[in-house]
């Protein structure tokens, strides 16, 4: 099958194509990319097929070219079609050169069937200086010594939390299991409820909401052997926690990644975990996602300016804080043509990296900080970059270092189930099923022992996991 056939076949079950380039808006990195400017051409994908961010990528694309003579061919491919598009593609031995914009799972995925080009990952990162990357990203797409992939940019869950509230109750910042709960009992009342978060059943965001909570208690989907743990003392603990959370402070009733949001946009809770998406949204950048609590009708910025973050959090059994968040990265296919290939994610990855985030800061936060030369350089732009969608402005202008710092730093304290055990493929066979996320629905909203539903979910999971081979 040739390209023009896949593509053909893609478009025909979704409506997202390729559109036409539009500026960026960004000024590109100072670093300069070596390799020759001989010419040549490549294919490849993304999954971020928003209009917008099509139209940037190609505007950095063409820069690219300007700077190296390589014709680049972007094929956008929805998230949702990836691994059926990736399956026939491979199967018909027609796979792009180079993929973006795909999860941590997605890489295992590639890796797993031998069709990413890990030699080339290492070369990339060794030319641009391992150590301008932060230490925990590249572990994350590492697996032993093979380099998984080119990690790009991260996103991470938070538990975001009203400042004026909690020094206006004498309160420490919600870092652990007994900060949070201490603090959602001061401060639950018929106004304001004391914590909202996730618990419908079928949802990604469900579970990734939990797993966030429950990954610095120390509970993790499988151990290193790939045994399911689920049902562990660890992860019990943390289903009881969520469970008194949502059933004793918060909003009842199943809640969702609008309705948690809505309850703290509106004033009316106290603490919610979110993802860095929300950032632009709470400084009142978006028109369809605008805050409503009573001071941001003369403020729409009032919530950002009386928020904190909490990147991890520590429970009573875990061994360190942690938090829940994805890498996506650039994956170099087993059949590219390398050179090229390697020039272009290095490109990407340096001159075209500012550009890059700055299609969606408040979720492309930089995994390389900067440059040998300025350490810091990409991280301390980032903060400066124009975020929103009706009307822009830096985080900076809205949010104060406290917050900004952490994500800043990078994923240093992010976790994930079953990607470094190797079981990578686990979580994206559990997406349709979501059997933690059920588990959560129960214990929150169906009265479930935490113990039973924890198991359930286990059970659940051993199925899928066996159907895997």
């Amino acid at each position: 099958m040739d390209r023009r056939k896949i593509w053909t076949a893609l478009a025909a079950t979704t409506s997202v194509t390729l559109f036409a380039a539009c500026s960026s808006g960004g000024d590109g990195g100072g670093e300069e990319t070596s390799g020759s400017t001989g010419g040549g051409s490549i294919t490849v994908w993304t999954t971020d097929t928003l209009p917008d961010r099509v139209a940037a990528t190609e505007d950095i694309i063409a820069k690219f070219t300007d700077a190296t003579g390589i014709e680049v061919e972007l094929v956008g491919v929805p998230e949702d079609q990836f691994n059926q598009v990736l399956t026939s593609s491979a199967a018909a031995g027609d796979l792009p050169d180079v993929i973006g914009s795909i999860s941590l799972a997605q890489t295992r995925t590639l890796a797993a069937n031998e069709l990413a080009n890990n030699d080339a990952h290492a070369a990339v990162i060794d030319e641009l200086g391992e150590d301008t990357f932060v230490p925990r990203a590249l572990e994350l797409t590492r697996d032993g010594d093979q380099q998984l992939s080119v990690p790009s940019d991260f996103w991470a869950q938070l538990l975001f939390y009203r400042t004026d509230l909690f020094e206006a109750a004498g309160l420490d910042a919600p870092e652990t299991y007994d900060d949070i709960l201490a603090a959602a009992k001061a401060l639950n009342s018929p106004e304001v409820v004391g914590f909202v978060g996730a618990n419908k059943p079928g949802e990604a965001f469900t579970q990734q909401t939990f797993e966030h909570v429950a990954l610095g208690n120390g509970c993790q989907m499988v151990d290193e052997s790939g045994k399911i743990t689920i049902a562990s003392d660890a992860c019990v603990a943390a289903f009881e926690f969520y469970g008194d959370l949502l059933n004793n402070y918060s909003v009842q009733g199943g809640q969702d990644v609008d309705t948690v949001r809505a309850s703290y946009f509106a004033g009316q809770a106290a603490m919610f975990i979110w993802s860095t998406f929300v950032l632009d949204e709470m400084a009142g950048l978006r028109n369809d996602a605008m805050p409503s609590c009573p001071q941001c009708a003369d403020d729409p910025a009032f919530l950002a300016k009386n928020t904190g973050v909490v990147p991890a959090i520590l429970g009573p059994d875990g061994d360190e804080a942690a938090q829940f968040g994805e890498i996506t990265n650039w994956v170099i296919t087993a059949s590219a043509d390398a050179d090229p290939s390697q020039q272009f994610v290095t490109y990407m990855m340096s001159d075209g990296y500012v550009d890059w985030t700055a299609i969606a800061p408040e979720g492309k936060v930089p995994v390389r900080l900067g440059t040998q030369d300025n350490p810091t350089e990409y991280s301390d732009t980032w903060a400066t970059l124009p975020v929103g969608v009706d009307t822009k402005a830096p985080l900076s202008d809205f949010y104060s270092a406290d917050v900004l710092e952490p994500l800043q730093a990078g994923p240093e304290n992010m976790q994930r189930w079953a990607i470094t055990q190797g079981q990578g493929d686990l979580i994206g066979a559990a997406a349709g099923e979501q059997p933690v996320a059920a588990a959560v629905s129960e214990v929150t909203t169906g009265g479930a022992d935490p113990k039973q539903a924890a198991e359930d979910a286990a059970a659940s999971l051993q199925s899928i996991q066996d159907s895997l081979g």
